[in-house]
């Protein structure tokens, strides 16, 4: 009942937060340089046939009719139309949606499987050849753009040994796409028991996977082990340690006690993935929301880039109200 009502307090805020994250995202894209409207008409069109399309778009109403309407419409399920895509941008977001989800949640679920025990080990085993490894490491991935780390990976593993596939999107050409359950192609061709479409997909993966794990994954190393070190360090394990308790028990307490600023740097890295995931899905050809944002942003499409922003503030607010649940859980101090 307690969790109940801790999480019923955290999810009335995210009312207000919505519609503040809304406001500014719609005055902000309208900031953006183009006008829709004669990138629609075309550079040969009549100042006429500009205006006339001006008027359908409602872009020739005041900016708080604009605004009214618009929060009318999304309430109702409607983000409007895309005019590059000729389609409902809620058609386009439902299609795009799971590529941009398998990618992130994969690329999260890897980097905190792999980055907190790294983190615990180099804490515990300092100065030594993987506490020097991973210093480099993390000093390297801290300073490289992820696009960019995309590029030399697909020089590497494609254009000079060929032993993963080039960045042509999800599937090989010849592959064709299993039926659609979820909308993520690996995980519909897994549930589906296609297995030659499971394999190239999960092939199409690992390149992009990559690239944001290498990257992000040090942010969730680096403070594991700050913190697992601070927490060893504490009257409490030392006391612990004066008591003759074993090793293992020490560390224990030492684990459990890093815990709460370790979940706040995972939501925090899972928030960053989702803006990687713009520039990585572009140079791999995904097909995702990130790359609909970006093909957004060049056509001046103002319905596709607020729906996406909207939808990437929806789930910063979901990860660190997850964020504040796992405090709840972990930290018995919250609930009293």
């Amino acid at each position: 009942m307690r969790f109940a009502k801790y999480a019923g307090r955290r999810l009335i805020f995210l009312v207000p937060q919505l519609f503040v994250v809304s406001i500014i995202v719609f005055f902000l894209v309208r900031l953006l340089p183009g006008d829709p409207a004669f990138l629609m008409a075309g550079q040969f069109a009549t100042e006429e046939r500009i205006e006339e399309l001006r008027s359908t778009m409602g872009l020739d109403q005041p900016l708080y009719d604009q605004y009214a309407r618009y929060v009318t419409n999304v309430l109702q399920g409607d983000f409007g139309h895309s005019w590059r895509t000729s389609q409902p941008v809620i058609e386009d977001i439902k299609q795009r949606l799971p590529a941009t989800l398998e990618l992130v949640l994969l690329t999260g679920f890897i980097s905190v499987a792999l980055g907190i025990p790294i983190g615990i080990y180099t804490a515990v085993k300092k100065r030594g050849i993987a506490d020097r490894v991973l210093f480099g490491y993390g000093m390297l991935a801290g300073s490289i753009p992820d696009f960019w780390l995309g590029l030399i990976l697909i020089f590497v593993f494609f254009s000079l040994t060929g032993i993963l596939p080039g960045p042509i999107g999800q599937l090989d050409p010849i592959v064709s796409t299993p039926p659609r359950i979820t909308g993520a192609i690996a995980l519909d061709a897994l549930l589906g028991g296609h297995w030659e479409a499971f394999k190239s997909a999960v092939l199409h993966l690992i390149l992009p996977v990559a690239t944001l794990t290498l990257v992000y994954m040090t942010l969730i190393i680096k403070n594991t082990r700050t913190m697992v070190e601070e927490m060893m360090n504490s009257d409490f394990v030392q006391h612990a340690r004066a008591m003759g308790f074993k090793r293992s028990i020490q560390l224990r307490y030492a684990v459990r006690n890093a815990l709460p600023p370790v979940v706040t740097v995972v939501g925090i890295v899972f928030w960053f993935l989702l803006g990687g995931a713009v520039l990585v899905e572009t140079v791999f050809a995904w097909g995702g929301l990130g790359q609909y944002a970006v093909e957004s942003v060049i056509s001046s499409d103002y319905a596709p880039l607020q729906a996406f922003v909207l939808l990437a503030a929806v789930f910063t607010l979901l990860v660190f109200l997850l964020v504040d649940l796992a405090y709840f859980v972990i930290d018995p101090r919250i609930k009293t």
